[in-house]
């Protein structure tokens, strides 16, 4: 049976089991296991969807909880993909924050999935990347 919780911690083991087995850890630092704990613990919000106890699905995030939440990670193994799981944990996160607008980075080959949910494109993001100077 299939559950989906907020958690207040995850282990490093289970986020880069994760990771790896989504295949979202080919856009993640999977070779520097501090920077990827620091992650974690620098998120208010770990989403889980577990099939029995083994983890299957996850969300990490920012949020307070009204008016924004900063998804940083959806990750649903590939065995369990095209089940509704990913829709399943982002409508729990919903529902944990109505009221707040949802935001995330999608992965070019993931766009179809977030359009089909009905997010939509926000054309004024932007990012300074580390190592580059504020002019």
């Amino acid at each position: 049976m299939l559950t989906i919780q907020v958690e207040s911690r995850l282990s490093l083991e289970e986020y880069m089991f994760i990771l790896h087995y989504s295949g979202l850890g080919k856009r993640r630092p999977m070779d520097d296991p501090e920077h990827l704990r620091r992650m974690i613990e620098g998120s208010n919000l770990l989403v889980t969807a577990r099939e029995e106890d083994q983890l299957v699905g996850f969300l990490r995030g920012l949020s307070d909880f009204c008016y924004r939440c900063f998804i940083a990670d959806l990750a649903v193994a590939e065995a369990y993909q095209g089940k509704g799981i990913g829709r399943k944990i982002l409508q729990f996160t919903r529902d944990l924050a109505p009221d707040a607008r949802l935001f995330l980075f999608s992965a070019e080959d993931a766009e179809p999935f977030y359009q089909k949910l009905g997010f939509q494109l926000h054309e004024r993001c932007y990012q300074l990347k580390p190592g580059e100077d504020m002019n």
